[in-house]
């Protein structure tokens, strides 16, 4: 599968998640949830991948936190709004 149909089905399943429940809830239960349907229809997914960050010669182990990795292809990172 393309990054383009990974996509396609991650914003799809996103959007459902969303009519589901809605804003206001912390991004970690939307991340779980969303991990969750995109199980469900197929999709590998792993959650809270660390990712180096190196800067010259300067390597820190966990520069950052990847939310969540589709398919080893497509990286989403989860925002949530209030309203």
């Amino acid at each position: 599968m393309t990054e383009n149909e990974i996509s396609y089905k991650v914003i799809g399943t996103a959007i459902n998640l969303h009519k589901s429940v809605g804003p206001g809830l912390l991004e970690s239960v939307y991340e779980k949830a969303l991990m969750y349907d995109l199980n469900q229809i197929g999709l590998k997914t792993v959650s809270q991948v660390p990712m180096p960050f190196i800067y010259k010669e300067v390597k820190q182990d966990v520069g950052y936190r990847l939310d969540l990795i589709v398919e080893n292809k497509v990286v989403i990172e989860i925002k949530a709004v209030e309203k």
